[in-house]
């Protein structure tokens, strides 16, 4: 692949202008570009990553387990009632920090791994993803995009790697073909620098064409798939007063693995026998 000129998209790979200049992590000059073509904001080369994630979790992140436990609940619902396996299938969690919500997953009776090789796994030990496991009904993003310096590539690699032919994730979007300023956003989050990438919904759903994928938007979660998936079913089980209704009659239905799990751990713990 030649190389990529520093201002060109990082999507469609058309010449993009500066939107704007900011000070990153309270030191570091970034340019925010922006690509009119498919309606994208990206950070021009991010050289302070390997710092800004010292610490996979940030300490601003104060929503984190507020934002996990409605997550697995909307991920629950929609995995269970959408896709034809209701929830007998393999999902991965990919970039999955400390495996929260791949633990509450499991909790809600879904097969459900863990995978971040950039994060401790502290909720979910012992369900780590491993490629040969096979196939996976659909991988989860949650809160990953913004933070990928090559969104095409990611999205690509991951469907490949563990076999699935879809993707749910979550990030925040901005209205279409109106980039916000800096003062505007704070999704931008400058104090973490974690952030460089960002998208409109005409923006996804240009990157999900160019992977040959359907996309769904659902509010905050966003649904990539190869399949063409039933719309009526996606606004039931996105439904505000649907989503817990569902999840809890997809955790009856499966059973919670929280028992299961525990009783596989301490059988892998045990010495082998002579």
């Amino acid at each position: 692949m030649p190389a990529r000129e520093k201002d060109e998209c990082r999507i469609c790979h058309s010449q993009t202008s500066t939107l704007f200049n900011a000070t990153l992590l309270n030191k570091y000059a970034a340019n925010f570009h922006y690509c009119v073509e498919c309606d994208h904001i990206f950070v021009d080369q991010p050289t302070w990553l390997d710092e800004a994630y010292s610490d996979a979790i940030v300490r601003s992140d104060t929503d984190i387990a507020v934002r996990n436990i409605f997550t697995a609940l909307r991920l629950a619902a929609i995995n269970y009632l959408v896709l034809e396996e209701r929830g007998n299938g393999q999902y991965v969690d990919v970039a999955g920090g400390y495996g929260l919500l791949t633990r509450l997953m499991r909790d809600l009776g879904f097969d459900y791994y863990w995978s971040d090789p950039y994060a401790l796994n502290l909720f979910a030990r012992g369900f780590e993803a491993a490629t040969r496991q096979g196939a996976c009904v659909a991988i989860s993003a949650v809160e990953v995009l913004e933070h990928t310096t090559d969104p095409l590539d990611f999205i690509r690699q991951s469907l490949l790697e563990y076999q699935s032919d879809t993707l749910l994730f979550t990030t925040e979007v901005f209205p279409d073909n109106t980039p916000p300023a800096p003062d505007q956003w704070g999704y931008y989050s400058f104090d973490t620098g974690q952030h460089i990438a960002f998208f409109s919904r005409k923006g996804l759903s240009l990157l999900a064409s160019k992977l040959g994928l359907h996309y769904y938007p659902l509010g905050r979660i966003h649904v990539f798939s190869k399949q063409a998936l039933p719309t009526w079913k996606l606004k039931l089980a996105s439904n505000k007063l649907l989503v817990v209704p569902i999840a809890l009659f997809a955790a009856f239905r499966l059973g919670s693995r929280r028992s299961k799990d525990q009783t596989l751990i301490r059988k892998r713990s045990l010495p082998p026998q002579a």
